[in-house]
């Protein structure tokens, strides 16, 4: 018997099979996880040795859970600011930080440890924001000494959110109800409401302090904190620039959304997105024929 034909045979036997599927479902995932591991390490150590800087990735995705396809959104976790306050407390104080941030928000205390920790670096330190950097991202985004954004990326506002209600949204109830039709609680979550709006204000001001005037800094955090926009309003760099004042900048290095691309979005379903790989560009044709795209 050939050997083609005995590796047929061993394929098909339910040994084979039994196998194959071990293979298959633990072998290969691991593998697979292993390689782009890998690639990230690689990734990452390019960009820190072109910038002279230590690259740390702080990168939210919606994930499923196994085979069941539950929605679990990632968010700024304790767990997240113990993990980059300790990769800033091994960088020395002479080496810059470049920072990564792709994510929704998250916990006020995590998002704020780790913007007064990358407040208090004493070599210069740039946020890198790629696609979006919401709420807590943009807190975070604050502190550095350079924000950079890519054209179409966005920030958020940083108005605290009390449970399900923004916190700008329970005062103005508060003001335009008479206060004998409003209940207890709702006057408590009132109190919580204006001293959460205080403490994010005074955040943002100590953030944003030493790199513009006082009175810019203290009329940048108003204007993020008080509740003008809805929470998941989208603030384009144009706007950031223009609307609030914020210092930014466009030069985004192509490593970094590198970098970004080898934290995929696991997929249980045919991806919505799909194009052909590749740059596309114009180049020009010979007189009498039309401009050609490559």
């Amino acid at each position: 018997m050939s050997s083609v034909k005995r590796f047929f045979k061993a394929i098909f036997s339910w040994r084979g099979f039994v196998a194959l599927l071990f293979v298959l479902f633990f072998i290969v995932p691991v593998v697979q996880s292993w390689r782009i591991e890998t690639l990230r390490e690689n990734a990452i150590r390019t960009l820190e040795k072109n910038r002279g800087s230590r690259v740390i990735v702080l990168i939210h995705r919606q994930e499923s859970v196994n085979v069941l396809g539950i929605p679990v959104v990632r968010y700024i976790n304790i767990d997240d600011s113990e993990d980059v306050l300790r990769a800033i407390r091994l960088t020395d104080k002479n080496t810059p930080l470049d920072f990564i941030l792709h994510t929704p928000g998250g916990l006020v205390l995590a998002a704020a440890q780790i913007a007064k920790a990358i407040k208090r670096h004493p070599a210069k330190t740039t946020v890198f924001v790629p696609h979006y950097a919401m709420s807590g991202g943009t807190l975070i985004a604050l502190a550095a000494n350079e924000i950079v954004m890519d054209p179409n990326a966005v920030l958020g506002p940083i108005d605290p959110q009390l449970g399900d209600f923004p916190a700008a949204s329970v005062l103005k109830v508060v003001e335009k109800k008479p206060i004998r039709r409003i209940d207890d609680a709702t006057l408590v979550l009132a109190d919580q409401s204006r001293k959460a709006i205080a403490q994010i204000v005074a955040l943002a001001q100590e953030l944003l302090s030493g790199k513009m005037p006082a009175e810019k800094a203290s009329a940048i955090a108003q204007r993020l904190a008080s509740g003008e926009w809805t929470h998941d309003f989208p603030i384009t760099m144009e706007a950031a620039k223009q609307l609030i004042g914020l210092p930014l900048s466009t030069e985004m290095p192509e490593q970094v959304f590198q970098v970004v691309r080898l934290y995929p979005q696991e997929r249980e379903r045919q991806p919505s997105v799909f194009y052909l790989p590749g740059p596309r560009y114009k180049t020009p044709e010979p007189a009498g024929h039309e401009t050609a795209l490559r």
